[in-house]
């Protein structure tokens, strides 16, 4: 995914399934200069990762 991307999901009001490695994710935010978003998984909102916006998939 590209970060233009990731921030169209991250400002829409709709929901769209975002994938890491196969498991769906929600986008908390996105830093444009270093190309990351902190996501967290569906299941357990609770644990946040920092990952390249190139390992998002959008399902």
């Amino acid at each position: 995914m590209q970060v233009t991307r990731a921030k169209e999901i991250l400002q829409s009001e709709a929901r769209i399934d975002v994938k890491l490695d196969g498991t769906p994710v929600w986008i908390d935010s996105v830093d444009a200069e270093q190309a990351t978003a902190s996501v967290h998984m569906e299941e357990q909102p609770e644990v946040r990762r920092v990952v390249s916006v190139t390992e998002l998939q959008e399902a």
